[in-house]
């Protein structure tokens, strides 16, 4: 979600920029590249560069660990309270007061945008609000979507150990892939669909070891129920994100504001649920029924979560990405071994292991995934020897993981020892 708003926001001066926009092709060397760059920066710029060079590298490693933790986390502390002994509480209120703080949240954040001036903030959330109401009203549908998707991972999370709900989540993906060729008219790899296909089949084996009783199980837990739960949930995660990013891209709005219009909706939805659902248990025995410290560190884990990984995502690609769901899975199936007793044989270990390459698969960009396609056709097509080019051929180009990184160009370290003597 973030990186709607924040597309272009990587290191701007490439090495295509230099020689594309300022140099004519064919006349400019990595001494003339260097000559000019320091022509029209100071040393103490060229030192400041450096280090917000190597500050975004370190951001993309933060990104990493802030997403694996909160993946992970979400799902082991709702799982948790929910199988602590005593009272129980009711999952609907957990998830009202998630969008109260959400949107409380974002209420905050466009306040310090108006540098504090609660003028200007009403005037803005009026007319974005209220006189662009037909805007407002496009973020009902997926409010009421992910209201229940929220609801629904109570659900599923209560009737799965948590490290199955975590693969088995991961189907969203798949949803998600489906929905935007059908609503973005979006084209996928055959490396990516290759890779849903291995997906589907991980999750598959995973909900085979489940049915076939890996392990004990509680006698209030019904596997029937939290799989239809998590696939509802990964069918609404995938149409709303789709349908979110469809609204995104097709409006000026802030995500800080569309979030506010989906926290304002989700709030009235979810007490709509809440009184259909328990509200005469809730009358009887009060909205903060059951809450513990546990409870409101879910509340607080789903209200922020997301908004925290909408922040840091932009700092983070798409491997990073996988690399953080694949992670999350594995930290999510060692704690459970330790705090729930769950049992790991090899039959869930080889559906665990496909869906996390599945997911590391999918989230290849595009170039790379050409590059493994056309390699493994090549292997195929001619067997141990390498690909020759043809005669009076120029090579093809290098395939670089740091494409658009100016801290891999050759005169940076050269620059950076002329800074160094300076």
């Amino acid at each position: 979600m973030a990186a709607v708003g924040s597309g272009g926001s990587t290191a701007a001066a490439g090495p295509g920029a230099v020689s594309a926009g300022a140099l004519e092709s064919g006349t400019a060397s990595a001494g003339t590249v260097e000559e000019l760059f320091l022509m029209f920066m100071k040393p103490s710029w060229v030192k400041w560069t450096l280090v917000v060079i190597e500050a975004h590298r370190r951001l993309k490693y933060i990104s990493l660990a802030v997403l694996v933790v909160q993946n992970a986390s979400l799902i082991l502390s709702i799982r948790y309270a929910r199988t602590l002994p005593g009272d129980r509480f009711f999952a609907t209120t957990a998830v009202v007061m998630a969008e109260v703080l959400k949107g409380l949240t974002c209420l905050l954040l466009l306040f310090a945008q108006k540098r504090g001036n609660v003028k200007h903030l009403a005037l803005f959330l009026h007319e974005a609000v209220l006189v662009q109401y037909v805007d407002t009203l496009k973020l009902a549908v997926p409010s009421l979507i992910y209201t229940l998707q929220n609801n629904l991972q109570y659900v599923a999370i209560s009737n799965l150990p948590a490290a199955t709900f975590q693969v088995t989540y991961q189907l969203k993906i798949l949803t998600t892939a489906l929905f935007s060729v059908l609503m973005l008219n979006r084209s996928l790899s055959r490396l990516q669909w290759a890779s849903l296909l291995l997906l589907f089949t991980g999750v598959a084996i995973v909900q085979a070891q489940q049915a076939g009783g890996g392990g004990p199980r509680p006698l209030d837990q019904n596997p029937g129920a939290g799989l239809a739960a998590v696939v509802a949930s990964c069918l609404s995660s995938g149409f709303a994100g789709v349908y979110f990013e469809k609204i995104l891209k097709g409006s000026s709005g802030s995500v800080w504001l569309r979030n506010l219009q989906l926290g304002l909706f989700g709030t009235a939805l979810g007490l709509v649920g809440l009184w259909w659902a328990e509200g005469t248990a809730v009358a009887r025995r009060g909205f903060f029924f059951g809450y513990t410290p546990a409870v409101w560190g879910v509340v607080l884990n789903q209200a922020f979560g997301g908004l925290l990984v909408a922040v840091v995502v932009k700092y983070a690609d798409n491997i990073l990405k996988g690399f953080a769901t694949s992670l999350s899975i594995v930290l999510s199936t060692v704690a459970s071994i330790r705090l729930f007793g769950f049992h790991v044989d090899p039959l869930f270990a080889l559906g665990a292991g496909l869906v996390i390459g599945a997911v590391y698969l999918y989230s290849l960009p595009r170039g790379a995934a050409k590059a493994i396609a056309s390699a493994s056709a090549s292997a195929s097509a001619s067997g141990p020897c390498t690909h020759q080019q043809p005669p009076g051929q120029p090579p093809p180009p290098k395939l670089s993981s740091h494409r658009g990184d100016p801290s891999t160009e050759p005169f940076l370290p050269k620059l950076l020892t002329k800074v160094k003597g300076s």
